[in-house]
């Protein structure tokens, strides 16, 4: 019992820790220009400024970059769903030559950093003409993603064979047997991947910065930062544009914990 309550005690520790940013960012939203500077520190201004989350999508086109990043998300939720399945299926559930070695040659790409090829992509993108589109940001998702594509085979793994094995016996195409039955036998895993991919999407700084020239197409990432570049003295209305960012991804996630916990769970990677 008593290491039952040290246990819950530190896991409570570290939620009020991590959460310690975020209440802060929520309280200086709601703080009037003349609270945001005391010397003590007060977590509940005496006067809530509603008027704050107003002033602040109203000083920079928050809707137009919601549009953008909403494409782009999307976009990349089908990409990753589309290239993702279809080699995590072959890889867990058909059997052809080489299959082990290939798979961790996949393994492998999840070594290489990022700024590693970010050169390369850049020059690539940039000889197709595709520097200052979208296109930058959203094909590589329809290209495959070695982190993606390893949690789905895990979990397909977890499948019952004899299902496959019957579906087979019926004359099912392996495209018929992924489509029609794996996939909606794996809605968590699916679901989790979807997730992943709309966060990371979401939260995309260092592409949007490079590949995008014109401020009529920035992302939200890339908003935020241009707004603390022009308005970083106005605290109050940085933390509230800041919540207005932030505020889909955790409905989103409070909507999708029950999916993505169980995804987690089945594919073995909670440890």
């Amino acid at each position: 019992m008593g290491k039952r309550i040290l246990a819950h005690s530190a896991i409570l520790g570290l939620l009020a820790l991590y959460m310690l940013p975020i209440a802060w960012m929520l309280s200086t939203a709601l703080k009037p220009d003349d609270e945001l500077f005391t010397e003590q520190i007060r977590w509940v201004p005496n006067r809530i400024a509603w008027e704050n989350y107003q002033h602040a999508l109203a000083t920079f086109p928050f809707w137009l970059y919601l549009r953008n990043t909403l494409l782009i998300a999307g976009l990349s939720v089908v990409g990753a769903l589309l290239s993702c399945l279809p080699p995590a299926y072959a890889f867990a559930r058909m059997r052809w030559r080489g299959r082990n070695f290939w798979f961790w040659v996949m393994l492998s790409t999840l070594m290489l950093p990022p700024q590693v090829t970010l050169l390369p992509v850049f020059l690539l993108f940039r000889t197709l003409g595709w520097v200052d589109t979208f296109l930058p940001l959203i094909v590589p998702a329809f290209l495959g993603n070695a982190f993606l594509i390893f949690m789905l085979r895990q979990f397909f793994l977890a499948l019952p064979q004899e299902l496959i094995d019957a579906a087979r016996l019926d004359g099912c195409s392996e495209w018929a047997i992924l489509w029609r039955l794996v996939a909606p036998m794996s809605k968590p895993a699916v679901a989790t991947v979807a997730l992943f991919s709309f966060v990371w999407a979401w939260t995309d700084f260092m592409n949007p910065l490079i590949y995008l020239n014109d401020a009529s197409k920035f992302t939200l990432a890339v908003g935020l930062q241009y707004f603390l570049g022009r308005h970083g003295e106005q605290w109050n209305l940085l933390m509230a544009a800041a919540t207005v960012v932030t505020a889909p991804l955790v409905l989103l996630f409070l909507l999708t914990q029950r999916a993505y916990v169980r995804g987690i769970t089945l594919t073995g990677l909670k440890g």
